[in-house]
């Protein structure tokens, strides 16, 4: 089985290429075009690969994200929420959230990079979920794993505040890898845990996209209505794992995702007000 990655190559260039075990075969092409290839070119094959090394999997243009796909979720939204029954009518409508959570790679990192928590809020949270990989037309390549980032008070206080609660720097996690579309299980079993510096797990829980509410098409035919969604873009399908009320990520935590056989998705916890500013500092320099 082999699966998609990205990694920093010769000269700093980010390159791609087919993981099988821990010898990677390296494309002469970018993510997108490897996945629209549909496996191993041949490339330079059979280097060996340090998964502390990896980039996100593929440099996406934008990152949307669906809500309510699971009845965790729409659970969670109607106990934060001080607006009554908005969450359980979109579980049962037809039509399904969907929101821009990043575009141009700017608040999106891949894995062992920080993910961020706002400092006007005081209870964010990990939200793991499959994410799925977009081509031209309404082709779906592959899936990796995403973290949505959420500060579910901000949010619970006027659902008008979404994006403030989703779109922050260090808000959202892919990685680390890309699994094509005929490689897929039947479902995908996915695994959350948050740890403490010292390495002890203060929260951990699994689910299983079997679960969903939406089939991946249905999500993707959605989001493709009247909307030009450029390709290599990544669909989050939701997320049927949240803490309970008293959990909330801080700064010196880390998050693991889990999916099996994609990979585990491990990001630090940090300020998303130093994050920022470190991003601003790179730039300005």
């Amino acid at each position: 089985m082999a699966r998609l990655v990205r990694a920093t190559g010769p000269g700093d260039a980010a390159r791609c290429g087919w993981l099988t075990g821990t010898a990677v075969r390296w494309a002469d092409v970018d993510a997108l075009t490897a996945l629209e290839r549909g496996g191993p070119d041949g490339g330079n094959g059979g280097d060996p690969l340090g998964l502390e090394g990896l980039l996100a999997p593929i440099d996406a243009p934008e990152v949307w994200a669906a809500g309510v796909t699971y009845e965790r979720s729409r659970q969670a939204r109607v106990e934060e929420t001080e607006v009554a029954d908005v969450y359980s009518l979109v579980y049962e409508a037809d039509r399904p959230e969907l929101f821009l959570k990043d575009a141009g790679g700017r608040r999106t990192v891949g894995p062992g990079a920080a993910i961020g928590v706002r400092s006007d809020g005081h209870w964010s949270v990990p939200e793991p979920e499959l994410a799925l990989v977009l081509g031209r037309g309404r082709a779906i390549l592959g899936a990796t794993i995403g973290n949505d980032v959420t500060a579910r008070d901000i949010e619970g206080t006027n659902p008008l505040y979404l994006p403030q609660a989703k779109v922050f720097a260090g808000a959202c996690a892919i990685g680390p890898a890309i699994l094509p579309r005929d490689e897929w299980p039947a479902s995908f079993a996915i695994h959350c845990r948050i740890r403490d510096p010292d390495g002890s797990i203060v929260w951990e829980d699994e689910t299983s996209t079997a679960r969903m509410r939406r089939s991946f098409d249905e999500l993707v035919e959605w989001l493709l209505r009247e909307n030009p969604v450029p390709p290599g873009s990544i669909l989050l399908t939701g997320t049927g794992l949240v803490p309970p009320d008293g959990v909330a990520l801080r700064p010196g935590q880390s998050v693991e995702v889990e999916i099996p056989p994609i990979g585990r998705l491990v990001n630090p916890v940090e300020a998303a007000a130093d994050l920022l500013a470190k991003e601003r500092s790179t730039t300005d320099g």
